[in-house]
């Protein structure tokens, strides 16, 4: 009986989310504030997509648009038969919702002892992404991106579970059709194929990797031949001339990459990580974590007028007006992440492949959630989740962290 009870909460709480979202919508709500601002470029490549397809496909890169076509040529097809911005935009809004539900069978596959009001209050944590929100409100193919990725986890987590073939099949489709939306979710093939390369047998791996080339030859064709590199399109924030190109500054990537990484997983961190483990690790590495440390601190060189950095790296530069506290800080987000990705190859592998996802010039902390929630939840190993799980109240302080983040969202937009 407490069960249906604690559901029929978690239906109401889920109604009440979703009105939010709602309002939001109606009173153009924007916690990131470029979702608002690339809509406008989206909309007119609406537009221009119902009118001249082909046209437009080609010159793509002239809009300056950095985010994959294919979804605003979707949206283009509603808008040609009469739909309005608005009403494709609610269209969207709903759509993005799904990925609440995915994310929701996939947790109930990672964690079986768990009840299920607990595991949707987990997934309702999606309400509270200022991305998620974002996207949802003004329609960009980064969330169907990760909608589409969260499906191949699901598939993914049913093929460890059954071994059957055809969910190894549709964890590759969905992956495939993830980075059709949002190319970045294409790196972590190499983390799925090879798991797929030792769990299967080469005959059935090898059709795989045949159709994956087969259905990524249009994408190819298009980036490679016709050479309409949208990926680089746009200059560097913040820097003259520059472009946005592929080179970047590993030493940026890892201090802030990891910053944004523990920002948003402490308090999963703080009740899931042995705290004896953590010190005997810290003190077995310390002189590598150190010297590590320092050849980032001396590499780096970031600049808040780049815009982006997370939301640690902007707050500890704004205080103080240079990165001698980010710096002083990094340290200790350098030796936990090293911990966290320490406890896993598994962990190594997703957290490379995480910063090999973002290889522009720029690092923006929506990128990365709720990206980094979904994919420690579902993929990371060593983390005793069962900790975390014990206590209802960390569910509760998990909501409480993702409220404060919004409320910075909101400072940083009206008084900054």
């Amino acid at each position: 009986m407490n069960k249906i009870l604690n559901l029929n909460k978690n239906g109401f709480l889920f109604f009440f989310f979703y009105i939010s979202l709602i309002l939001g919508f109606i009173f153009d709500e924007s916690l990131n504030q470029g979702a608002y601002l690339d809509w406008n470029t989206n909309k007119k490549l609406i537009s221009e997509f119902s009118s001249n397809l082909l046209k437009t496909l080609i010159s793509y890169e002239d809009y300056g648009n950095r985010h994959s076509p294919l979804y605003n040529i979707i949206l283009s097809l509603f808008y040609k038969i009469g739909l309005s911005l608005d009403f494709i935009r609610l269209i969207n809004l709903h759509f993005s919702l799904l990925l609440i539900f995915v994310l929701y069978r996939c947790l109930k596959i990672k964690f079986k002892s768990v009840d299920d009001s607990t595991l949707q209050l987990l997934s309702f944590l999606v309400f509270f992404s200022p991305t998620f929100r974002s996207l949802a409100i003004w329609p960009d193919s980064r969330i169907i991106g990760l909608l589409f990725f969260v499906c191949c986890l699901y598939y993914f987590l049913i093929f460890f579970e059954s071994y059957k073939k055809k969910y190894a099949l549709y964890s590759v489709l969905a992956l495939i059709t993830s980075s059709y939306f949002s190319p970045n979710f294409s790196i972590f093939s190499i983390f799925f194929y090879f798991l797929f390369y030792k769990n299967l047998n080469f005959r059935f791996f090898l059709f795989l990797i045949l159709i994956s080339f087969i259905l990524s030859i249009p994408m190819i064709y298009y980036i490679f031949f016709l050479d309409v590199n949208f990926i680089t399109v746009g200059n560097t924030p913040g820097i003259a001339n520059e472009s946005i190109g592929l080179d970047f500054n590993i030493s940026n990537k890892i201090l802030l990459i990891s910053s944004i990484f523990i920002f948003h997983l402490l308090p999963i961190i703080i009740f899931s990580i042995n705290k004896f483990e953590l010190f005997k690790f810290i003190r077995k590495y310390l002189i590598l974590i150190i010297i590590s440390w320092i050849i980032c601190v001396y590499f780096f060189n970031y600049e808040i007028t780049f815009t982006g950095g997370g939301a640690i790296f902007q707050i500890l530069v704004l205080l103080t007006n240079n990165n001698i506290l980010f710096f002083f800080i990094s340290f200790f987000i350098l030796a936990l992440t090293s911990f966290i990705i320490g406890l896993s190859r598994q962990n190594l592998s997703l957290s490379l492949l995480s910063i090999l996802s973002n290889p522009q010039n720029t690092i923006y902390h929506k990128y990365y959630e709720p990206f980094f929630l979904i994919i420690v939840l579902t993929l990371f190993k060593g983390l005793n989740f069962k900790i975390f799980f014990s206590n209802n109240k960390n569910i509760l302080f998990l909501y409480l962290y993702s409220i404060f983040f919004i409320v910075l969202r909101i400072i940083k937009i009206y008084f900054f």
